[in-house]
């Protein structure tokens, strides 16, 4: 089974192109106000069969890493997209409280506007069709998610000395275009990972899943296709 956890209130509906595509598929349809990535790859894991192919977005990459690190003999094969590894670095707790104010004082549909569109490409940020179910897909989590989860951001644990022990066929993926989790944040993430590769998808942003499903979908068939971890 390929297993798809979703980033920063984000649901199961991030995945819809790749659940369509891959008939082993589930994803993860949020955390509920889980608070800490530990708390959030333990919800993965029980809802996951012994052995399962482990896809991680965004926060959720995160998230995949730590299901790693509580259960590396289960993962047959890892992929981690538009995401990072690195610890929390200055100003980026300032520039979460920002978010959590606006959460806090305005509302969800004034965080909506002021968190998503950054992350998709600037050419695509008119589209309706791409932009409305994603903002459908945040109203449905809510503020209090967004507060948990930007809790369990500010206190992840250290996970850049994982990343060597990680021994499975593992797919590094980002859009060219994702100026949250650049491509050289990607780069150094696959050059600590022994078997890995790293792929860039040209013109998309930090949602590369709806952004383009059908480059995603094709490179996660490369991936399956990998001899798999015994």
């Amino acid at each position: 089974m390929l297993l798809l956890l979703p980033g920063l209130i984000c649901d199961a509906g991030i995945y819809a192109a790749q659940t369509a595509a891959f008939a082993d598929s589930k994803a993860i349809d949020g955390y509920g106000l889980a608070d800490s990535l530990e708390a959030m790859a333990r919800i993965a894991l029980e809802q996951a069969p012994e052995r399962f192919d482990l896809f991680g977005h965004s926060m959720g990459g995160r998230v995949a890493l730590e299901v790693f690190r509580l259960a590396p003999h289960r993962v047959r094969r890892l992929a981690i997209s538009s995401t990072g590894a690195h610890s929390v670095r200055p100003g980026e707790p300032e520039k979460r409280q920002v978010l959590l104010d606006i959460a806090a004082n305005e509302g969800i549909e004034a965080l909506i506007e002021a968190w998503l569109p950054p992350m998709v490409a600037p050419a695509r940020r008119s589209e309706e069709a791409l932009m409305e179910p994603m903002r459908a897909m945040c109203r449905r989590a809510g503020t209090d998610v967004f507060k948990a989860q930007i809790k369990a951001l500010l206190g992840r644990p250290e996970q850049e000395s994982l990343l060597p022990t990680i021994a499975c066929p593992t797919l590094v993926m980002t859009g060219s275009e994702d100026s949250w989790s650049p491509v050289p944040q990607h780069e150094a993430i696959a050059a600590a990972i022994p078997d890995s590769e790293l792929t860039v998808v040209p013109g998309a942003g930090h949602m590369i899943m709806p952004e383009a499903p059908e480059a995603v979908n094709a490179i996660i068939a490369q991936w399956l296709a990998r001899p798999a971890a015994e």
